[in-house]
């Protein structure tokens, strides 16, 4: 299977039978300049106008957006990971006392989170 797109608003867009002049009012945008570079990649719309695209297209923000959110799950699970290996490491500092009941309420947070079921499939931590 192809790789997402980072967004699938033109075609949506398109789908709809909507210019960018006319989406670009329908969101409160002065000229479509702002829907061309949505389209194009050249940049992402605020979440204001991004919640405005899921009202006019029917569509979650997730599918919109696909290949960005693919970006951002991917950044997130790394940086899980990363969060996951700190806190280890302060139970392994804290050998000699009790962890923190704050401490392991944030592990057993972890290691029910989605995101760590696919941690193993990410690149080791940078040294």
């Amino acid at each position: 299977m192809r790789d997402p797109l980072v967004n699938y608003l033109r075609a949506q867009r398109k789908r709809t039978g909507l210019s960018q002049e006319e989406l670009a009012s329908l969101l409160g945008y002065a000229s479509k300049d702002a829907i061309s570079q949505h389209e194009l990649f050249k940049s992402v719309p605020p979440l204001i106008m991004a919640f405005g695209y899921e009202v006019i297209f029917q569509a979650p923000m997730s599918e919109l957006f696909a290949g960005l959110r693919d970006a951002v799950e991917l950044s997130v699970q790394k940086e899980l990971l990363e969060f996951e290996r700190k806190l280890l490491k302060e139970v392994q500092k804290s050998r000699s006392r009790r962890p923190s009941a704050v401490l392991l309420h944030k592990l057993e947070w972890l290691k029910r989170h989605p995101a760590r079921r696919l941690s193993s499939d990410l690149p080791p931590p940078k040294r």
